[in-house]
């Protein structure tokens, strides 16, 4: 286990915009105040973890805030625009709570967090909400320092609402939009060896399939330490059961280990009405000229 040292924002404090208690209120508006940063974070599985950087344990609301680390904070300040609130959190680990293999595991990727001010020595008073978001993609070098970017709820006004015209499926293989039952085309698998991270050689249950079924399919474990975990598939070696997964999973993956795999889909009009009898549904534009259509110019021969 390697030390945990993880930034938290400093944020300038501007009472009149915030929503906190006239007590609370008083206390920042005196000469001394006595507040410690907390901050919760909700991983997506639910799991939750409380952390505060006052010098003891702080408990506010009936929930416990450890102060098992020493935290040090990123300048941070608010506006009225609707600019992006974000900061990046660079951190060692030193809480067994939050260990390196589930950081690699990627359990902690766009965990939500919560960070507030309490007045410590009155946690009564309320607390004074800084800032809620999410945290990006969780990085960890090979030194043990892990980088995340805390994105602000500002963030989501960033996203593009809509869809643009495709020669391509815009749904995924078995979506509401697809339609596809995936349940009698996936296989049950157990590995039978590993070659390396990415790649391990398996047996699959049921009839024989396609060469290419389960290229661009996804692998979902059922045992193991990466057991609910999902990753595509890069290639499938029928001949010899040979998967090659797009990154590696986020534990070792070891003979008998077992799991379901799911048929892949490039995506083209041909193959959802010839593999999957499925045109109908198909959410794509295949017949739509492109850009070489557009840019061409009749031939003066």
């Amino acid at each position: 286990m390697v030390p945990l040292r993880l930034a938290l924002p400093s944020l300038r404090i501007e009472p009149p915009v915030k929503q906190l208690s006239a007590a609370l209120a008083a206390h920042l508006a005196g000469p001394v105040t006595t507040l410690a940063t907390c901050w919760a974070l909700t991983r997506r599985d639910g799991v939750e973890f409380l952390f505060t950087d006052h010098d003891r344990d702080l408990t506010f609301e009936g929930k416990t805030y450890l102060a098992r680390f020493g935290t040090s904070r990123t300048a941070l300040s608010s506006d009225a625009s609707f600019s992006v609130d974000s900061l990046e959190v660079d951190g060692f680990f030193d809480s067994t709570a939050i260990t390196e293999a589930d950081l690699r595991a990627g359990l902690f990727d766009f965990a939500e967090v919560r960070v507030f001010a309490v007045n410590w020595a009155d946690p009564g008073m309320g607390a004074l909400r800084l800032r809620r978001g999410w945290l990006g993609e969780v990085t960890i070098s090979e030194q043990g320092q892990f980088r995340s970017e805390l994105r602000g709820l500002a963030q989501a006004l960033q996203q593009e609402i809509g869809a643009l015209f495709s020669a391509e499926c815009r749904a995924d293989l078995g979506d509401a939009r697809c339609g596809v039952v995936l349940g009698p085309l996936s296989r049950s698998g157990l590995v039978t060896a590993v070659t390396n991270r990415t790649t391990f050689t398996a047996s699959l249950s049921g009839p024989a399939v396609s060469a290419d079924a389960f290229t661009g399919g996804l692998v979902t474990w059922t045992s193991g330490p990466n057991s609910g975990r999902a990753i595509e598939v890069k290639s499938w070696d029928q001949v010899i059961g040979t998967f090659e997964l797009y990154l590696p999973p986020g534990y070792a993956v070891a003979a008998g280990h077992s799991f379901t795999v799911a048929p892949g889909c490039d995506k083209r009009f041909v193959t959802c009405r010839t593999r999957f009898a499925n045109a109908l549904n198909f959410r794509g534009e295949p017949y739509v000229p492109g850009m070489d259509s557009v840019l061409s110019y009749p031939d003066a021969s």
